[in-house]
């Protein structure tokens, strides 16, 4: 009984941070999608931490050439 319990305990404990790391994930992704568009305008200060931004999170590179590939228009 008390190793189900446990067992339970750690799947919620899991799951939970799961979520917790797709929403922080969607939330640097808004924040990218934001500094983008304001670099687009001209915002010289978005512009670099958009760039700052793309450099701290490299490993979700290939993510989001799929899903945005506007964010790599110096790749082109």
């Amino acid at each position: 009984m008390v190793r189900t319990s446990i067992a339970a305990a750690i799947a919620c404990m899991t799951l939970s941070a799961g979520a917790a790391t797709a929403s922080a994930q969607e939330a640097r992704e808004a924040q990218l999608i934001g500094f983008h568009q304001l670099c687009e305008r001209g915002d010289k200060p978005a512009c670099v931490k958009f760039g700052m931004m793309l450099q701290q999170n490299r490993d979700r590179h290939d993510d989001w050439r799929r899903s945005h590939p506007e964010f790599f228009f110096f790749e082109r």
